[in-house]
């Protein structure tokens, strides 16, 4: 199960979980589309391949909670 994280690691933008706009690498690193583009969508922190991050849809928060642990370090 994906941690689902909360927020972009390089500009701190939220991003729900049950929202689309969030890419991640192999490594579940999480940017947001605008910092993915940014970097051309290559992962800044691997090298790997940004792509979509798949949503969870709200009903299933309860029991699937998305991750609360915010990684931007701005």
């Amino acid at each position: 199960m994906l941690e689902m994280r909360p927020d972009c690691e390089a500009c701190g933008t939220g991003l729900p979980a049950e929202a689309p706009g969030a890419f991640i690498c192999s490594f579940e690193c999480t940017f947001c589309a605008q910092c993915a583009d940014g970097f051309d969508d290559r992962c800044p922190n691997c090298g790997g391949e940004l792509m979509d991050r798949p949503t969870r849809a709200k009903p299933l928060h309860a029991k699937f909670p998305p991750g609360t642990e915010r990684k931007f370090k701005g």
